[in-house]
């Protein structure tokens, strides 16, 4: 604790991104980790803790320490 009495803010936290740990900025939402990936624009699909992320919510969307993300990025081919 902080000599206020209150709880120090977490800079950073850590989630699990396809298995792997990564830190994260404090107040990252899942369009700010699909930016700092350079993710934007691409076709690709988001789970987050079991749960798919729609596009639109992405911006929204707030991360949290522990949080499980799976980022699948759709390849095209013929």
């Amino acid at each position: 604790m902080s000599p206020s009495g209150a709880a120090p803010r977490m800079s950073h936290f850590e989630v699990t991104l396809n298995g792997e740990p990564r830190q994260v900025p404090a107040g990252c939402t899942v369009l700010a980790l699909l930016e700092s990936l350079e993710l934007v624009g691409k076709r690709l699909a988001v789970e987050r803790n079991g749960d798919i992320v729609p596009r639109g919510a992405h911006a929204a969307t707030a991360l949290a320490d522990g949080d499980r993300l799976e980022i699948v990025v759709a390849v095209g081919g013929g």
